[in-house]
């Protein structure tokens, strides 16, 4: 078998490295995004200038537009999932990007021409939210799947630009005329479906997603952990749209994601993903405090800590739910087309709940209290929910059933990560040497090592080593036979399943 990694003898040799590497290479930066991957944050741009909190004084633009526009997503994502199995992936037909595009310039243009033709408003704002729910489930759940084919690293590292690089574009927005403005917005949905396209050929063949069905039951704890926080986040964000920024400009959520992309930027394999969580913990409750003390969901230190705590627990929901999809080869249409539904379902429950405390007020209770009560309730939920799992690499309440195409191959791989967790431990390996073990587990090539962990060209090698040495061996074929792999087990073609567990916990 062919392989461009070398046993620690080998490498021994001075000419050894010499006639495997080229005279020139180019260092690979883990902060180097490629700039097709920030496409998700024009989606997310759209999303603000158009429905959510938009700067837009737009005629068309009323709470049950809006309300509309959510369930209309939400029937949208739901359907994907029941259908998933037909009509996916979607990276290889050209009907979701083409349709999408089209759903979400015709809602554009509606809700801009209520601003021209007065007479328009009364049914442009339903029309435009019904077309505008159904196409940006498209584009989430393509982006969904783009992303369900990367490494976390990867997703941490580019799912926060995108948030930076939304933001930015709604900044540079805000200085449009009404006209202008309108142009630009309606490039954007192209834009972003074009570069998911982009996104997918950037991959080799073999990372794209799997065609392979595997029957997998929903993770029930990471929908309910994402779900408890949107309901919390529900009832503040009718309050946190007052001022200045929506939920994608906003300073907060901004902060939280050039915090993530510098620490992984700096740190790369190293990088604790629990600071993710540590972070966003104190934030919610400082903005649950805020709130009754200084009055008003409207406080803009309270929509800040909020804000940047949402931000902080989505990009830890995309990192959970992408590595279910990477890890055991479950379609990221129908994990991410429930987990967006419930979402939202939830979120709308918050909003609605937060517009009926008013009702207390007769028997003499806070409503701002009320909400921050509730909000409460739903955080500890959350955090139980997040507590009872310790491991990015967890199932998270979910199982592989009987079935699947690929469902034996995946509970085989599944033990082959438990034995290489065993031997990490045992021979006190690192936590980036436990994911180079995974990797040669696997039958990656040192090149294409280099590549899933975005490590320098040579690192790669120098893990192996250190590996071999630990583990007391010289030979690929050792590594094997202390793994209990034989020669026809192979992790050649990715069915979704590349092997990534982190030695330690990420809480």
């Amino acid at each position: 078998m062919a392989s461009d990694c070398v046993s620690p003898a080998e490498s021994a040799r001075p000419d050894a490295a010499a006639e495997r590497a080229p005279l020139f290479r180019r260092p690979r930066s883990v902060a180097a995004v490629p700039m097709v991957f920030l496409g998700l944050g024009l989606y997310r741009a759209w999303i603000e200038i158009v429905f959510v909190g938009t700067f837009v004084a737009f005629p068309a633009a009323t709470v049950s537009a809006r309300d509309l526009f959510d369930w209309t997503m939400v029937a949208t994502a739901l359907g994907c999932t029941l259908l998933a199995r037909r009509i996916g992936p979607f990276f290889d037909k050209r009907w979701p990007f083409v349709l999408g595009s089209a759903m979400l310039v015709a809602s554009t243009t509606l809700m801009f021409a209520s601003c021209w033709v007065a007479s328009l408003a009364a049914w442009a704002g339903y029309a435009a939210a019904v077309a505008g729910g159904f196409g940006i489930a498209l584009v989430i759940l393509t982006w969904s799947e783009l992303y369900g084919c990367l490494n976390p690293l990867r997703v941490a590292l580019y799912y926060s630009a995108s948030i930076v690089a939304g933001a930015v574009v709604l900044y540079a927005y805000r200085g449009f005329m009404l006209p202008w403005l309108f142009v630009m917005t309606a490039l954007l949905p192209p834009l972003s479906f074009w570069a998911a396209s982009r996104g997918f050929a950037h991959l080799p063949p073999q990372e794209r997603p799997a065609t392979a069905w595997t029957r997998f039951s929903v993770p029930w704890k990471a929908v309910l952990f994402m779900a408890a926080y949107a309901f919390g986040y529900g009832l503040m964000e009718n309050g946190m749209y007052g001022g200045v920024f929506g939920p994608h400009s906003a300073p907060g959520a901004v902060l939280v994601a050039v915090l993530v992309f510098v620490g992984i930027s700096f740190q790369g394999g190293r990088f604790d993903f629990s600071l993710i969580y540590r972070f966003a913990l104190p934030l919610i409750v400082a903005a649950l405090f805020l709130v009754p003390v200084f009055g008003g969901t409207q406080n803009y230190a309270a929509g800040f800590c909020m804000a940047a705590a949402y931000t902080a627990q989505s990009i830890l929901i995309m990192l959970i739910c992408a590595n279910i999809c990477y890890r055991y080869g479950v379609s990221a249409i129908w994990l991410f087309g429930i987990e967006r539904g419930v979402r939202q379902i939830f979120m709308w429950l918050g909003r609605v709940t937060a517009a009926g405390v008013g009702a207390l007020e007769s028997f003499g209770i806070g409503g701002e209290v009320a909400v921050s009560a509730l909000a409460v309730v739903a955080v500890a939920l959350a955090t139980a929910v997040l507590l009872s799992e310790r491991d990015l690499s967890s199932r998270w309440g979910a199982n592989f059933l009987s079935g699947g195409t690929d469902s034996a191959a995946m509970i085989r791989k599944q033990e082959l990560v438990d034995r290489c967790d065993e031997i990490a431990r045992t021979y006190k390996l690192s936590a980036r040497e436990e994911e180079v073990l995974l990797l040669l587990a696997q039958r990656k090539t040192v090149g294409i090592i280099e590549r899933e962990l975005l490590i320098a060209n040579g690192t790669a090698k120098a893990h192996v080593r250190h590996i071999y040495q630990k583990l007391d061996i010289h030979t690929r074929q050792e590594l094997f036979d202390l793994l209990g792999l034989d020669g026809r087990e192979t992790g050649g073609r990715r069915t979704g399943c590349v092997l990534y567990s982190p030695a330690r916990p990420i809480w």
